[in-house]
């Protein structure tokens, strides 16, 4: 049987989450003090995934870059290529919150969405 500890990310509390496994199959998980924590460390040790979050170049904005980040969570082993997409990427101001910036990032199919408000020259 093998064991994982983890801290939990699903809340400010970051518990120490301990996960027992045997093979693939989770046979108990043990130190969580939410229902997120759970399901946190299930996901986490089977397939974990991230928000990204970055910035991309704006052309003809009153600031250079806007920050940006994917719409839902991506599995872990495609955030490299993931920011890599985005350093090619240039928008043009005006740019709002929520705007999508990228479709299908890294044939994800999430999107990369603007988290600020740039305003043109």
């Amino acid at each position: 049987m093998e064991k994982r500890e983890l801290t939990c990310i699903g809340c400010p509390l970051g518990c120490t989450v301990t996960v027992e496994m045997e093979g693939t199959e989770i046979l108990r998980v043990t130190g969580h003090t939410c229902k997120r924590g759970e399901e946190y460390a299930r996901k986490e040790v089977t397939n974990p995934t991230r928000i990204v979050t970055s910035i991309v170049r704006v052309n003809g904005g009153k600031i250079p870059m806007v920050s940006v980040k994917t719409k839902s969570d991506i599995p872990k082993s495609k955030i490299f290529d993931c920011a890599k997409a985005l350093q090619s990427i240039q928008v043009e101001a005006p740019v709002h919150i929520g705007d999508v910036i990228m479709e299908n990032v890294v044939g994800t199919g999430v999107s990369i969405v603007a988290t600020k408000n740039v305003e043109a020259l």
